[in-house]
């Protein structure tokens, strides 16, 4: 494909190479065409401006002369009018002297008419010196300059005639620097566009190339921003892209196992217990009965499954609605523990809960109760052989935090920012079979951003896990039933944990 042609060989005027390029050109065109015209419209202009404050300070110089050594006068004048291509006359009492230094520009028999003109402006004058612009036969310009000298008592008068056109061999020579430049402009513009697009388009192609392989599927490649800060911050990104895309693929990929793993293992389950009451147990009440508990837990296992594909599902298309209301954080929290405190007789588990005073909060009470939930059934699943878990709650002026902090097994540094991933499962050691989907945290990641709430967890490998968030209060809301048995408990338990949570009343 040539440099600036699409894939079709037409020329490709919206890529950065061909619009670099015109650029440039015309830029430069630009910058010529100013050129040329300041040339051409304002040469004259600005030499006639030139000229007239160079005659008046070659004036100034040559009465200074005069007045200090009369004698040498003529030697200078000569070489001044000379060098300035000037005519200069000096009347005095006695005599005239006269310095022709354009005779290689024109001849000086109209000068006479000049003198006489600018010899009469000085009489008429206010000052001792004046100017006047003279037009010649053919519309060219000359300068007239006269000014009365006193020295030794004597009056003298110093005319001084300049032409105020360029010499026609400087013209030319104007004229064809210009062309060179010109040529130079443009041959140089054109060639530092053509660099320039080179480079800032080809760090562009190489990480197109680098997208392209992504596009296929090659997570290995590497995106190279070459030396610019842009290109290098777009690379930077596409990398982290690229392995964000490979987290993920590999996580997708291990949570079709475990789906798969996790539903075929219910689904045999149900089928093999639906034979057995078929075949065995049907005409048993007793065994019936414990054969349909098991179908039914695995039959909930089953929904619990499915039910987190959805909500993943619902939050990632922002389908989800909150049923927001009023309510008692410490109160809902009692709750999820208690759902919990079953462990500790069935299986040994020490789960203990530090409330504090009220805190009303304004959210949706049964989506954070699932992130409450999801964290203590965290906190169950990695306690490892201590089986000991907190779950704390403290006010600190207007926020309430929720912890929940196991000391088991941890979560190694590395992986403690991947926690809240979709498909995430921690790589530590752990005894308990891990049921699930890996999709937990990343539900109640999306919950609790719903919510506005800050979330986190601090962790270290080998001494345990404290998943938090927090969020802000608000006045209790008025009632006029008094409060219910639970509120009554955990008032009773606020005040006395208070001095352990260090809670702050509003």
């Amino acid at each position: 494909m040539a440099v600036y042609k699409d894939e079709k060989g037409k020329l490709d005027t919206a890529s950065i190479k061909t619009t670099t390029l015109f650029s440039f050109v015309v830029f430069a065109l630009f910058l010529l065409i100013v050129l040329w015209g300041l040339a051409n419209f304002f040469l004259d202009t600005y030499y006639e401006r030139a000229r007239t404050q160079e005659v008046i300070r070659t004036a100034n110089v040559l009465e200074t002369q005069f007045r200090q050594d009369r004698e040498g006068f003529p030697s200078y004048a000569v070489q001044t009018a000379g060098s300035s291509g000037i005519y200069i006359r000096m009347d005095t009492p006695e005599e005239s002297f006269i310095f022709d230094g354009t005779s290689n520009v024109e001849g000086a028999e109209d000068f006479d008419t000049d003198i006489e003109s600018i010899a009469k402006a000085l009489e008429t004058s206010d000052g001792s010196a004046t100017e006047v612009k003279a037009e010649t036969v053919n519309a060219s310009k000359r300068l007239a300059y006269a000014s009365h000298i006193r020295a030794r008592g004597d009056i003298n008068t110093l005319y001084i005639i300049a032409p105020l056109y360029p010499d026609p061999s400087t013209i030319r020579i104007l004229t064809n620097m210009l062309f060179y430049i010109s040529f130079i402009v443009l041959v140089a513009s054109s060639a530092l566009a053509y660099m320039l697009s080179r480079r800032i388009t080809l760090p562009i192609e190489n990480l197109t190339r680098s997208a392209v392989e992504l596009s296929h599927g090659n997570y290995n490649v590497k995106f190279d921003g070459s030396s610019f800060t842009e290109t290098k911050a777009l690379a930077k990104a596409l990398n982290k892209a690229s392995y964000e895309m490979e987290k993920t693929d590999f996580y997708q990929r291990e949570i079709i196992a475990n789906v798969s793993h996790d539903l075929k293992t219910p689904l045999t389950m149900i089928r093999s217990y639906a034979e057995k009451i078929i075949d065995i147990t049907g005409d048993n009440p007793e065994k019936r009965n414990a054969d349909l508990n098991i179908i039914i837990a695995e039959t909930e296992r089953l929904n619990k499954l499915v039910g987190d594909i959805l909500s993943v599902s619902n939050m990632q298309s922002n389908n989800i609605e909150l049923h927001m209301e009023t309510f008692d954080l410490v109160e809902a929290a009692r709750d999820v523990y208690e759902s919990f405190n079953v462990l500790s007789s069935s299986e040994g588990f020490d789960i203990r809960f530090h409330p504090c005073k009220p805190a009303y909060v304004v959210g949706d009470r049964t989506r954070l109760m699932q992130v409450m939930s999801n964290f203590v059934d965290n906190a169950v699943k990695y306690a490892g052989d201590s089986k000991f878990i907190d779950i704390k709650l403290s006010r600190s002026g207007k926020k309430v935090s929720f912890h929940c902090i196991d000391h088991g097994v941890g979560i190694p540094e590395d992986e403690i920012s991947h926690v809240w991933d979709k498909y995430y499962r921690t790589s530590a050691n752990h005894e308990r079979a891990i049921e699930g989907t890996g999709l937990g945290l990343a539900i109640v990641k999306g919950i609790l951003t719903l919510h506005n709430a800050k979330y986190g967890v601090e962790s270290s490998e080998g001494k345990g896990s404290d998943f938090w968030f927090e969020l802000e209060t608000v006045r209790k809301p008025s009632a006029k039933s008094k409060p219910t048995g639970k509120a009554k408990a955990a008032d009773a338990d606020a005040e006395e944990n208070e001095k352990d949570n260090n809670g702050q009343e509003d």
